[in-house]
This record gives C-alpha cells, sequence and structure tokens, in this order.
C-alpha cells in the first residue's frame, strides 16, 4: 500500500476521544497509523481537498469497519466532488452508528449527482425530526438549493422562510442561512430585499464563511483594485525603466553674426532587452442506494453557501 508523507510532529493524539474510542477495537500500532491518517485529513481538508483524500483513502483501506473511518472518507469525497463515493461511506456510517447527522449532507450529495428530486424527498422524511436544530437548518439550505436546481426559485425563497431566519440570535448557521436567503431573493429579481439580507449575512459573518461582502459591493456597483497586484507592480517597474531621461542645457544668447550656440545632452539611455456501492467495505466512485440508482457527477449548485 502508497503511504503519503506524515510530519513527524502528527502523532494521532489530536483526533477527538470519541473517534479515539472508536479505533480502540484495533490493535495499538494499526489504531496510531489510522489515526495519524485521520488527523492530516482533518487539517487539510478546507485547504488542500485532494490531498485530504489521498490520506483518507489510506485511513480506509486500513480500517474499513470504524465508522468515524467511514465518515471522514466521505467528507474527503464530497470535498472533491466525488458524490457517488461520499454518499456511499456517509451510508456506511449512518449504518454502523444508527446516527442521522449525516442526513442533511447525504441529500446534498443526491444534488451533487444530479438528483434534487431525491434530496427534496430526503427533506420529508421522519430523520430529519431527528435532527438537532443545526442540522434543520442545514437540511432547509439543502432543501432550497434542490428547488433551485429544478427552477423552483420561487418556492427557494418559502423553503428558507423560518423562526432561525427570524431570529436575531447569531448561531453558528446564522450567515449562511441569512447569505442563502439574498441569494434566493437576488434569484427571483427581489434585489432591494437581497442587499438588505447580504448586509445581515455580513453582520453574522464574523469567521468570513461567506462573501458576503463582495455580494453586497457587486450590488452597489463598487469595483475592488488591489493596489498591491504584483503583476501590475511588475509591469510599472518595467515601463519605468523603458522612460528615456533626457536633460537640456541651454548657453547665453548668441552674439550677432554667430551660429546659434546650443548643447543637448542626453543621459545614458539603458539598452533594450527582450525580456456506491451499499456495503461496509471501501467504495469507489459510483455508489448504489437501496434500489437501482442513475450515476451522477454534476457540480454543486450555489443555492446555498456550502
Amino acid at each position: 500500500m502508497k503511504r503519503l508523507p506524515i510530519p513527524d510532529d502528527v502523532t494521532g493524539d489530536e483526533i477527538d476521544q470519541s473517534v479515539r474510542q472508536e479505533l480502540l477495537s484495533l490493535p495499538k500500532t494499526l489504531a496510531e497509523d489510522v489515526a495519524r491518517n485521520l488527523v492530516m485529513v482533518a487539517k487539510l481538508l478546507d485547504t488542500e481537498p485532494e490531498q485530504a483524500y489521498g490520506y483518507a483513502r489510506i485511513a480506509l483501506r486500513l480500517a474499513s469497519r470504524v465508522a468515524a473511518v467511514r465518515e471522514a472518507a466521505g467528507f474527503a469525497s464530497y470535498a472533491v466532488g466525488k458524490y457517488s463515493e461520499a454518499l456511499a461511506e456517509f451510508r456506511a456510517a449512518r449504518r454502523m452508528t444508527g446516527n442521522t447527522e449525516l442526513w442533511p449532507v447525504m441529500a446534498d450529495c443526491e444534488r451533487g449527482m444530479g438528483r434534487p428530486e431525491r434530496a427534496l424527498a430526503m427533506a420529508g422524511e421522519p430523520e430529519v425530526q431527528k435532527l438537532d436544530r443545526a442540522g434543520q437548518v442545514e437540511m432547509r439550505l439543502v432543501a432550497a438549493g434542490a428547488r433551485r436546481d429544478m427552477g423552483q426559485a420561487d418556492a427557494a425563497v418559502v423553503t428558507l422562510q423560518s423562526s432561525e431566519l427570524a431570529s436575531h440570535s447569531i448561531q453558528p448557521w446564522t450567515a449562511r442561512l441569512r447569505y442563502a436567503y439574498a441569494d434566493a431573493l437576488l434569484a427571483v429579481g427581489r434585489e432591494d430585499e437581497a442587499r438588505e439580507w447580504f448586509a445581515k449575512a455580513l453582520e453574522a459573518d464574523q469567521g468570513g464563511t461567506t462573501d458576503a461582502s463582495d455580494r453586497l459591493a457587486e450590488l452597489d456597483g463598487v469595483e475592488f483594485v488591489d493596489a498591491l497586484d504584483p503583476d501590475e507592480a511588475a509591469q510599472d517597474e518595467a515601463a519605468q525603466d523603458e522612460v528615456e531621461t533626457v536633460t537640456v542645457t541651454v548657453t547665453e544668447a548668441p552674439e550677432a553674426d554667430s551660429e546659434p550656440a546650443s548643447t543637448e545632452s542626453v543621459a545614458d539611455q539603458p539598452q533594450d532587452t527582450e525580456e456506491p456501492q451499499d456495503s461496509d467495505e471501501p467504495q469507489g466512485s459510483d455508489a448504489s442506494q437501496d434500489g437501482d440508482e442513475p450515476q451522477g457527477s454534476d457540480e454543486p449548485r450555489d443555492g446555498d453557501d456550502r
């Protein structure tokens, strides 16, 4: 099995206690190896998803019967757009634990595979009622995105209207919910209201998880120019080098009948240069549901900010 390099300072002790408990079923050396790969997945998932995916596949080959490993593999697959593979891993993890917390991201995988109607159907299943408040908000975001995927823009606006949206308290999901609502309003031509909700999203976005400030600027017709753009700076420097420096010296007025006497001194000039399957075994890129289901690889939609 090909391994990926892991820094010496990554010991595996960084993982959550709950994950550590799951790894106790493995031999000690194997558990440490799996833990270190899971730490790398967590470190790289947001910034280097392709690398995170590689570490997740290694962990999966080492310990495919550990639910935390299947879940990590699912999120790594999801991050690189392998939605069919991600769905298979999430199903396996859910079957091992019995938890419903992965229900919203499973529905979003259906969207990513080009099946918004299935995502919408999942939003009406009893599993949604078992989700905590954050999970229900996430499910609402997915359902609204599915509505937009199906061309039901007005219905998407209605789907996002909720007590969580109306609340003035700031929760971890508040910025994304307000942003999704503003985007949905803009999609149906309600620009003034959209601007108001983008502003509210920016107010709640303390961690910079959305680009609400850019959307506001776009609506206001503001264009940002990066004064420190390295490309522009290099062009300005090259242009300055090409400027010819000329010094002109004029003598006193010549006497009558004499030749005009003016001299022109030119400074030295620089020379020009050219510059899945539904089983507990690791899945490949295809996943199957309990019945036959077509595969897809559509990019995720912009209905919500995932």
